[in-house]
């Protein structure tokens, strides 16, 4: 009895370590070339928070077409509605929220939540308009400024034939 406990404690302590140190980084500090971030280096998610069906997948759409990495396109998550538009990321003056924010036409109420991944979530409400014609390109970081960009994922294709579930 006492062997058998010893085994189960022992797979225990493996399948603990294995789980807690193969967690992916969900960002990675890094400079960026001209001191410029740009789309493709922000992972967006886009939520309905008020507006009209199928407001998120348009705002969604326009956004990946100027670079975005879109991540999630749904209704918000926890219920919550917001009258015109509102941005949640890791501070209020992240670059990945001012690039963003660059992008909208109204004002956008700025939500620091202090996620450690620096995705963005918009959640746009019935008052929301639309994004610009034309938004930023880019936003400036002071020089020689590490930003923590989150890790992109690509989706991998299923073999065919198999079950993805």
């Amino acid at each position: 009895m006492v062997i058998l406990l010893g085994i189960l404690a022992g797979g225990g302590w493996w399948g603990w370590k294995a789980i807690s140190s193969s967690a992916d980084p969900t960002c990675v500090a890094q400079k960026l070339p001209n001191n410029r971030l740009v789309p493709k280096q922000v992972v967006l998610n886009v939520y309905n928070g008020g507006a009209r069906a199928g407001s998120a997948g348009r705002v969604a759409e326009a956004l990946k077409k100027r670079g975005f990495n879109i991540n999630k396109i749904s209704n918000e998550p926890k219920g919550d509605k917001v009258d015109v538009v509102s941005l949640r990321g890791a501070s209020a003056n992240a670059p990945e929220m001012l690039l963003i924010a660059g992008q909208l036409n109204q004002k956008a109420v700025m939500v620091a939540d202090g996620r450690t991944d620096h995705t963005v979530d918009l959640v746009i409400g019935a008052g929301f308009g639309s994004v610009k014609l034309k938004g930023s390109p880019s936003v400036s970081v002071p020089a020689g400024t590490e930003v923590c960009l989150p890790v992109i994922r690509t989706p991998q294709p299923i073999p065919s034939g198999q079950n993805p579930n």
